[in-house]
C-alpha cells in the first residue's frame, strides 16, 4: 500500500443517484486504498452497479463526489487513465475469435495496447483458445476475456461488476484465482458481488450495501464477522 501521500485509487463521498422518485444510490461513502481487493457486497438491486457506473463516469451523480486517483471521472476523461473494468457482462463480437476481439479493442485504445494482448491472454489462461470464436466460449471464459480486455489498458485500478455471476463452481474458483493473481501483481481491485463466499476468499476489505447505502465495512482481520 502506498505511503507516499498519493491520492487513493477511489474516494467516494455522499454519492447519490435518483431516477425520478427512485433513489438507486442513497449516499455511498467509501475509500479504496492502493493494493486493496475491496469487496462491494450486497443483494441485487442494492445500488452496486449504479455506483460503479458513476465511479467509471458512465452516468452523472445526482449528488456527491467521485475521485479516481484524485481526479473526477465526470469532468475529466483523463481521470480514467490507469483505470479499467466492466459493468455488467462484457460484450464481444461472438463471430470473431478472442484474439481478433482484443485486436479491435487495442486498435481503439491505441498506444501500446496491442503489445499487451499476449500477456493479457496468458494472465486469464486463454492463450490456447485465443483463435476460437467467442460464440463458442463458456460464460466463464467470456468473463475472463472481459478481464483480458481490461488489462490491455495496463490499469492500476480494476473495477469488476459481479464477475462470478452465472459461473459454475469451477468457473468461480478460476475467477477467484485470477483476482488473487492480479492483486499479487500490485493491482488495486474493486469487486462487486452478491456472493459472500466470493468476497470472503479474495477481498481484504469489504463494504456491505443495502438500499443504496454502505451499512457495514470491515478490513481483513474482521471479515470473518460477516458470517455472524
Amino acid at each position: 500500500r502506498r505511503t507516499d501521500g498519493a491520492a487513493p485509487p477511489i474516494e467516494v463521498g455522499g454519492l447519490v443517484k435518483r431516477y425520478g422518485t427512485l433513489e438507486a444510490v442513497a449516499g455511498v461513502d467509501l475509500t479504496v486504498n492502493a493494493g486493496d481487493v475491496y469487496g462491494f457486497l450486497g443483494p441485487n438491486g442494492a445500488g452496486k452497479t449504479t455506483s460503479l457506473r458513476m465511479m467509471l463516469g458512465l452516468i452523472t451523480p445526482t449528488a456527491g463526489t467521485v475521485r479516481l486517483f484524485g481526479r473526477d471521472p465526470i469532468s475529466s476523461v483523463s481521470a480514467l487513465e490507469g483505470v479499467a473494468g466492466f459493468v455488467e457482462a462484457p460484450m464481444f463480437y461472438s463471430y470473431l475469435s478472442a484474439r481478433r476481439n482484443l485486436e479491435l479493442l487495442a486498435a481503439y485504445d491505441g498506444g501500446d495496447a496491442r503489445k499487451r494482448i499476449d500477456a493479457a491472454l496468458d494472465i486469464v489462461e486463454l492463450t490456447g483458445r485465443q483463435r476460437d470464436r467467442v460464440g463458442g466460449y463458456s460464460h466463464g471464459m467470456r468473463q475472463r476475456l472481459g478481464i483480458a480486455a481490461s488489462l490491455l489498458r495496463n490499469p492500476r485500478l480494476l473495477l469488476l461488476d459481479e464477475p462470478a455471476t452465472g459461473l459454475d463452481p469451477g468457473g468461480m474458483r478460476d475467477m477467484r484465482r485470477l483476482v488473487r493473481r492480479l492483486a499479487d501483481e500490485g493491482m488495486t481491485v474493486l469487486l462487486s458481488s452478491h456472493l459472500l463466499v466470493e468476497v470472503e476468499e479474495v477481498c481484504n476489505r469489504v463494504a456491505i450495501v443495502q438500499r443504496g447505502r454502505v451499512v457495514y465495512e470491515r478490513s481483513e482481520e474482521h471479515t470473518s464477522e460477516l458470517q455472524s
